[in-house]
């Protein structure tokens, strides 16, 4: 299976997802012109992922911003990982923040409480 890799611009994220390590990254600021189709080959690259991943995934989601249309996105993303821990796999879902960004913390745990998979919230101190 081939990684997926999308560079970052000022309104999309960086997303690289490595099969063989089960790294999956998302980083940068999500306001993209159409979000569905933005994060259409990340669902679509995760649904082909479920059929043989790798012992452990993990999610490092590292946005500084995102607006509406994204975060019914992005929880697309996570309701694939979260069938993928169904299914007896090791997920972890490491969510960064800002230090002082009490937005993007709230925003982690609310994705938290909706998906059944272990989330780490971790603070970027400068």
């Amino acid at each position: 299976m081939e990684p997926l890799i999308i560079e970052g611009t000022q309104k999309t994220p960086a997303v690289e997802f490595n099969p063989v390590k089960g790294v999956l990254e998302i980083k940068g600021r999500s306001i993209p012109e159409n979000s569905i189709e933005f994060y259409k080959p990340l669902v679509d690259w995760l649904e082909d992922y479920s059929a043989s991943p790798a012992s452990k995934t993990v999610v490092n989601v590292h946005l500084e911003y995102f607006n509406t249309s994204s975060s019914k996105c992005i929880l697309d993303v996570f309701k694939k990982l979260e069938s993928l821990h169904k299914s007896n796999n090791v997920v972890e879902i490491n969510w960064y923040y800002e230090e002082d960004d009490e937005d993007m913390l709230e925003a982690g745990e609310d994705y938290e409480s909706i998906i059944r998979v272990p989330f780490k919230m971790i603070e970027i101190v400068d």
